[in-house]
């Protein structure tokens, strides 16, 4: 039996899982790390196999399955092609319109065959970079596929960044070719990506051709020579439906992605061909129980990795059928991704903490007016989740009969690295273990494991097979970021907590730890106290100087309609923080708001926070969503 709260799956749950005793799995994996892998491997096409499964020669640039010639794409649509996934839906996409697209196995191969001939046809190739700027659309998973097919290197730059996070990308990628579109809708509004572009392709001078998808039909300019449509272009006859495909090295760069930049020069992270391809396939496999039947439901944008691996590649690795939403979850109404989970019959949704809280706010009745019995698997990604949150999602959302995956994972890892899978018992607010076969620990600044229920920063002991390569053109920056500190181990950046059943807790980014009198305290613990208190919808926690503790913390606060705002609340959370948490954890300050500073990610702003508090400025805030 396990200690503290904890939600057993059921035993319909158990027998119907891929795996049924993660024990066993985690147990063969450990004792033959490689071959585990291997096994997995050969679950995909391979053009020649692979000499060796785990190249360490030449640490910390681990090589996997070297000597393999592949094509990532190949294993997403040209092997189901040959099956009766033929004609199995790929992908259901729903515009915030309400537009309906649908795609076939058959229909998304002849269109990213079309489109990669459209690409050749502007003289890409093996190992160009090609950037990526648009909404949540259809054609940004083609473009992608595309790209790849060709063995070109992607690099998909979110929909939301600004003029200068684009130059910053493409002049940093060296690209050839920009792929948006004239504009994407959001929240009833148009963003102007076209016009984002050309204002971002005057301060870069690599790109010779934009590739323009015509979304929202508003009026663009369209420089002569320079920009193409790409309705016009899939008219062509050089978009044929045939399109040979690159045989890649299992090592070959498959895309980068840059992280978000809130903080510092953005790094472009690069995968490959091969491990990333296996490690996608066997996580979500596992740990999202995929079927045959499923509908499942990633509700990131493609242009962040959880895109990337769980919108893109996972599921169509999977041979699954995705379904893909453009707009915002609460409008017009806070019911319109029940309605759709209604609409389309959806048995897995996979989403952040930061949605759940925000529609949370809504109270239960805009879910309890949907039939949501289609739903069998709930996910959870980005960042730690509140207890107070995870049982409002399982008890409102999933009915009490289905389990949370909770998952920990970065851009950097690739797949996910810390998950339950719906086999395991659950404690809300854990992400559970380690996926089998992976090795972790908490350190404290000394590089010693600390003991059960004590701090330390998250580290993984073995390599794995979607891991970073190197950071793209800086590998200087990849030794000494990731692997520097504790040498032959990988830093994360998180700290958490281990429990003495082995349950991971994280508690946050390292720098956003608050240390008090010496003691730290990751925001998240903060945020989540406030959070569990009946009046508050979302919170935010900084520290600020103080000249007796080192920091205090301040604290923001988004109220639930219905309660007002009063120094007797102020003081009743305060009391409550320090009841939850320690006395320690105590805020000085408590400021009640009505919007957090957040990346169009969901993430809250911190260092935004602290700019304003401290009267400075907060630098560049292009990421931010309002």
């Amino acid at each position: 039996m396990l200690s503290g709260e904890v939600y057993y799956p059921s035993e319909e749950v158990i027998k119907n899982a891929n795996v049924k005793n993660w024990d066993e799995l985690n147990e063969r994996a450990v004792k033959d790390y490689e071959g585990f892998w291997e096994e997995m491997a050969k679950e995909l096409h391979w053009f020649e196999k692979w000499q060796k499964v785990l190249d360490d020669s030449d640490k910390p640039f681990y090589k996997w399955f070297t000597g393999a010639k592949t094509n990532i794409v190949y294993n997403c649509l040209d092997r189901h092609v040959k099956t009766f996934r033929r004609n199995k839906l790929a992908l259901i996409w729903e515009g915030e319109d309400g537009q309906l697209r649908t795609m076939s196995y058959f229909a998304l191969h002849r269109e990213v065959c079309k489109f990669a001939n459209v690409l050749k046809s502007m003289g890409v190739e093996k190992g160009d970079r090609v950037t990526i700027y648009m909404g949540r659309i259809p054609e940004i998973v083609i473009a992608m596929l595309a790209a790849a097919r060709i063995g070109a290197i992607h690099s998909v730059v979110y929909g939301g960044f600004s003029v200068e996070s684009l130059a910053e990308r493409i002049e940093d990628s060296n690209s050839k070719v920009l792929i948006t579109a004239d504009g994407a809708f959001q929240r009833g509004k148009i963003v102007p990506l076209k016009q984002i572009a050309d204002e971002a392709l005057q301060r870069c001078g690599t790109v010779e051709h934009v590739l323009v998808v015509k979304r929202t039909d508003q009026e663009i300019n369209m420089e002569s020579g320079r920009d193409l449509w790409y309705h016009e272009l899939m008219n062509l006859p050089i978009a044929t439906q045939n399109c040979a495909l690159e045989i890649m090295d299992a090592e070959d760069p498959l895309f980068i992605l840059y992280t978000s930049g809130t903080t510092g020069k953005p790094k472009a992270i690069l995968h490959t061909h091969g491990g990333y391809m296996v490690g996608v396939y066997t996580t979500l496999k596992f740990v999202f129980d995929i079927k045959e039947e499923d509908r499942y439901w990633c509700a990131a944008d493609p242009g962040w990795i959880t895109g990337h691996s769980y919108i893109v590649y996972g599921p169509l690795l999977n041979g699954t059928t995705s379904f893909m939403y453009e707009g915002a979850p609460n409008f017009p109404y806070p019911n319109r991704w029940w309605q759709m989970i209604e609409k389309y019959g959806i048995n897995i949704l996979y989403t952040a903490p930061t949605a759940i809280r925000g529609l949370m706010r809504f109270g239960e009745s805009w879910v309890k007016r949907h039939d949501l019995s289609s739903l069998r698997l709930l996910g959870s990604v980005g960042e730690p989740i509140n207890p107070e949150a995870w049982k409002w999602y399982y008890r409102v959302v999933g009915n009490e009969k289905c389990p949370i995956m909770d998952t920990w994972w970065q851009t950097e890892t690739g797949m996910f690295m810390i998950t339950p899978m719906p086999c395991v018992p659950l404690k809300p607010g854990s992400g559970s273990r380690p996926f089998p076969g992976i090795q972790m620990d908490i350190l404290d600044e000394d590089g010693n494991p600390v003991k059960p229920n004590e701090e330390g920063y998250l580290v993984i002991k073995t390599p794995w097979p979607a891991m970073l390569r190197t950071v793209y053109k800086d590998p200087e920056r990849y030794v000494n970021q990731y692997w520097s500190k504790y040498p032959g181990y990988y830093m994360t950046g998180d700290s958490a907590r281990r429990d003495e059943d082995g349950y991971y807790w994280i508690i946050g980014r390292v720098d956003d730890v608050i240390k008090v009198s010496g003691y730290r305290l990751g925001t998240a613990e903060i945020e989540s106290a406030l959070v569990s208190h009946p009046a508050v919808a979302e919170a935010a926690a900084i520290g600020l100087p103080h000249e007796v503790k080192g920091n205090a913390i301040y604290t923001y606060v988004i109220l639930k309609n219905g309660y007002e705002k009063s120094t007797a609340l102020i003081e009743e959370l305060r009391k409550h923080v320090a009841h939850e948490v320690g006395p320690i954890a105590k805020p000085e300050s408590i400021e009640f708001v009505d919007s957090l500073p957040k990346t169009r990610s969901g993430k809250i702003m911190r260092r935004v926070l602290k700019a304003r508090a401290l009267g400075e400025d907060p630098g560049n805030i292009s990421t931010m969503e309002d």
